[in-house]
């Protein structure tokens, strides 16, 4: 199939650490899979971008969701909750990765059908997270169209 005339998978990366969001859009960009990536810094500019609110009237329906949970404004365990009951967006996978590790985190994490990732705390390892969130969302698991 001709790359140029596939859809690029859209991905919604919500993270606030400068670092983080440098990393992880870096590791991205070596995928061998087409994607798009889209960066917002706090859970209210996530929730603006997914319903499609003021600067994000044109924004793509993202096909995966990555999600840090300590955000300004709103936390990402929130945006979690509003996505779970949007019908609109409950259909979009999300991928949580944060530095918690607490067991309530993980737990309502799962509730909500998302999957928990720990950052690690060394660069490569780190690097090598990302990379195998791309491997296997966006090479091996078949992800739903966007919702009409």
């Amino acid at each position: 199939m001709d790359e140029k005339n596939v859809r690029p998978v859209e991905i919604l990366l919500v993270e606030d650490d400068p670092g983080d969001a440098l990393l992880t859009v870096e590791a991205f960009k070596l995928a061998k899979v087409h994607n798009e990536m889209h960066l917002v810094k706090d859970g209210a500019a996530a929730m603006d971008f997914l319903h499609k609110n003021g600067e994000y009237e044109d924004a793509a329906t993202p096909d995966l969701i990555i999600l840090d949970l300590n955000l300004p404004k709103k936390d990402g365990r929130e945006v979690l909750n509003e996505i779970n009951d949007d019908p609109n967006l409950k259909h979009i996978p999300v991928v949580i990765l944060t530095t918690s590790r607490a067991e309530e985190d993980i737990m309502k994490a799962y509730e909500h059908h998302a999957i928990f990732i720990t950052k690690p705390v060394e660069l490569d390892k780190f690097f090598e997270e990302v990379k195998k969130i791309e491997e296997f969302w966006l090479s091996l698991v078949k992800l739903p169209s966007e919702k009409q």
